[in-house]
């Protein structure tokens, strides 16, 4: 049965469903080889291979012939639930408490958005056009998983490489649609309602005004958007790419910047895949939650921690991030990459 439950201690909330991942417990991921995770010939995600995932809920396909049938070969992009998901969406949220502990029915969505059909093309080796293809999917998700009124917040996250948590190596995003705000997405909000109330601006806003006029962790920008290393980075190379404008909610941006957009994830991939040589990596868009009117100070972005080394993770003695490597030495390094190699490491 899944289940929502509350830290405590920490305010975090924790899904549990034991029962629906029978094959992802970490005894059972241990003990995989990890050469499993990268063949397309035992790939669930492939070609050929849609018997093995639910129904798609959206791809991209022919209008005509047979690629044009559903839950077939022929798409260029495809969402469908995940196989064993971590929330379920049916019956309601049934909150309760046991003493001083808090849970709740584990209701929610949890999709995944198959990229491409190539196993061995990462969101670095795609097309600005195929970039944008996953964007305008991404959209189409949040938009409709929104429209359900028992949800608040919807988590996208895409890892590259075991060392970032990931179990499959096909090209791939994860979306978690949930009853709840996360604690880090409040702390976020928080963050930036004060900044408001202090100064009547948007905090990002006066960042990317900052950074673009200081320049020393600007790597990359267009007429809509900006790449940098920020100011407190907390693995070496973290990079953020963020709207010039005021944009509070993904989905919402104007059509128009969703090439700009494109452009500018691509280039940030690319140049980390050039500086790192293909490293692990987690990409989480942050995004203002569908509680409450956030529009005047939340401004989404779009993280890329890689996974460096193990002198780049939490210090296990109290939570603080060790960085060796300073935003500004990262963000001077991945600048002077002007020149990207047409194939990168894989």
């Amino acid at each position: 049965m899944r289940e929502l439950r509350r830290d405590p201690l920490t305010g975090h909330w924790v899904a549990l469903a034991p029962d629906q991942t029978p094959n992802r417990s970490a005894v059972a991921l241990a003990a995989q080889d990890p050469l499993l995770l990268r063949s397309p010939s035992s790939c669930p995600l492939c070609p050929g291979a849609e018997i093995h995932t639910p129904p798609e809920v959206y791809a991209h396909r022919p209008p005509v012939g047979p690629a044009s049938q559903r839950d077939a070969p022929g798409w260029s992009l495809r969402v469908v639930p995940h196989r064993y998901p971590a929330l379920g969406i049916e019956g309601d949220m049934g909150r309760r408490s046991e003493g001083f502990y808090d849970r709740m029915n584990g209701i929610g969505a949890h999709e995944v958005l198959v990229e491409t059909p190539d196993h061995r093309r990462g969101l670095h080796d795609q097309s600005e056009p195929e970039v944008e293809q996953v964007l305008w999917a991404l959209r189409h998700r949040i938009l409709d998983l929104r429209r359900d009124s028992r949800f608040r917040h919807i988590v996208v996250s895409r890892a590259h490489g075991q060392q970032a948590g990931a179990t499959l190596s096909h090209p791939h995003t994860e979306l978690f649609a949930l009853p709840v705000v996360p604690r880090p997405v409040r702390e976020r909000v928080d963050s930036a309602r004060r900044h408001h109330e202090e100064r009547d601006r948007c905090l990002l806003c006066d960042i990317v005004d900052h950074e673009t006029a200081a320049q020393r962790r600007l790597v990359y920008e267009n007429s809509s958007f900006v790449v940098i290393c920020p100011y407190a980075s907390r693995t070496p190379f973290e990079t953020w790419v963020v709207p010039r404008r005021h944009r509070p909610r993904f989905e919402e941006s104007p059509s128009e910047e969703m090439p700009a957009l494109a452009s500018a994830l691509r280039m940030a991939l690319r140049r980390l895949w050039a500086a790192l040589g293909g490293p692990c990596y987690r990409l989480v868009l942050h995004n203002a939650p569908f509680v409450d009117r956030l529009v005047d100070y939340v401004h989404f972005s779009i993280e890329i921690v890689p996974q460096v080394g193990p002198g780049c993770s939490v210090d296990q003695s109290g939570g603080l991030h060790i960085n060796p490597t300073p935003p500004e030495e990262a963000a001077r390094y991945l600048r002077q990459l002007r020149e990207l190699p047409e194939s990168l490491p894989q």
